[in-house]
């Protein structure tokens, strides 16, 4: 089975900072991405009523969409959402994800003492809301993505996926996709997220965009760029709202070197959003800058460290070294 790091079930949760997890009052928020409004509310909530279960979820999902510096706390408070709300689903769901992704910017290694913990979360979740879908992708692709030796098990993923088809076929599909991109067989896992008929429920939805993503990228990385754009060309289509799909188109024209080609799609994607999105802005400006626009480059990696959630480690240092030079 192959285990990415990219895709590792303790940190692919959140599938991208305006998709909350769980509806709640702050939902609609949140997808319009009014963090500072959220923030706002939550915290007017919360000194009002200290353990307000719709305000404990929506400020974790806020701290972990907006870059996750500050996970101990998110962490302390989805623990503060089980202690008050122990029958809960969604309080187990969100204190598996703040634990997932703060062990996967320690590394596995370093997380090894938290992988049952956070298993245990999200077997919980299920256990609380059987029919919960949310709960049951994430244990899954606990399942699918963490490797043997922590707690990963093809048996059991199968185990969730059978258990959930009795109830709603659909989701039973998208699964056995996220076992087929886990088998390396990206082929399968795009025809059976195309074919789910997800109709308008957000957790089938996420979930499907999620498979596609990944089979989209595992092309792209493979260099099989007429197959990652027919991809990215479906997540256009079914996802319009999402900037995914003209992302992936410009990171498929800028990998074979077509800059212009990439700078028009970078742009599309980032009208999308209502904030710049940090890798958006890093990779509009490496375009930017092979065409010989040094302001407009420079303008665009300053976006892309001031967004949030920011670049990773490699991508931020790379970005500070391009301004540097295109300065000097």
């Amino acid at each position: 089975m192959k285990h990415t790091v990219i895709c590792s079930a303790i940190g692919l949760f959140a599938l991208s900072c305006a998709a909350p997890l769980f509806a709640h009052d702050y939902t609609g928020l949140i997808r319009a991405e009014k963090f500072t409004e959220v923030e706002r509310l939550v915290n007017a909530k919360l000194a009002q009523d200290p353990i307000n279960h719709d305000a404990l979820i929506a400020k974790v999902e806020l701290i972990i969409g907006t870059g996750g510096e500050r996970i101990d706390e998110a962490i302390k408070l989805a623990e503060q959402c089980v202690a008050s709300h122990p029958k809960e689903s969604d309080c187990q769901e969100s204190l598996g994800v703040a634990m997932g992704t703060k062990a996967m910017s320690a590394g596995i290694m370093s997380a090894l003492g938290s992988i049952s913990k956070i298993r245990d979360a999200f077997k919980r979740a299920v256990e609380l809301d059987p029919k919960s879908l949310s709960a049951r992708f994430l244990l899954l692709q606990f399942y699918t993505q963490t490797p043997s030796f922590v707690g990963g098990s093809t048996s059991k993923a199968k185990e969730v996926l059978a258990d959930t088809a009795k109830f709603n076929l659909e989701a039973g599909k998208l699964m056995q996709g996220f076992l087929e991109l886990a088998d390396e067989q990206p082929g399968k896992a795009e025809a059976i997220a195309l074919a789910a008929n997800v109709g308008t429920n957000e957790a089938l939805r996420d979930n499907q965009r999620e498979i596609l993503l990944g089979v989209a990228s595992d092309y792209l990385k493979n260099k099989k760029y007429a197959d990652s754009e027919r991809v990215f060309r479906a997540m256009q289509q079914r996802f319009p709202e999402s900037e995914i799909g003209s992302y992936g188109l410009g990171r498929c024209e800028q990998e074979q070197g077509k800059h212009q080609a990439a700078v028009a799609l970078f742009e599309k994607a980032s009208s999308i959003t209502p904030t710049p999105r940090a890798r958006v802005q890093y990779r509009l400006g490496v375009s930017q800058q092979a065409l010989g626009e040094k302001a407009k480059a420079l303008i665009s990696y300053e976006k892309a460290l001031a967004a949030k959630p920011g670049l990773n480690k490699k991508l931020a240092e790379e970005a500070q070294d391009k301004i540097k030079a295109l300065k000097s």
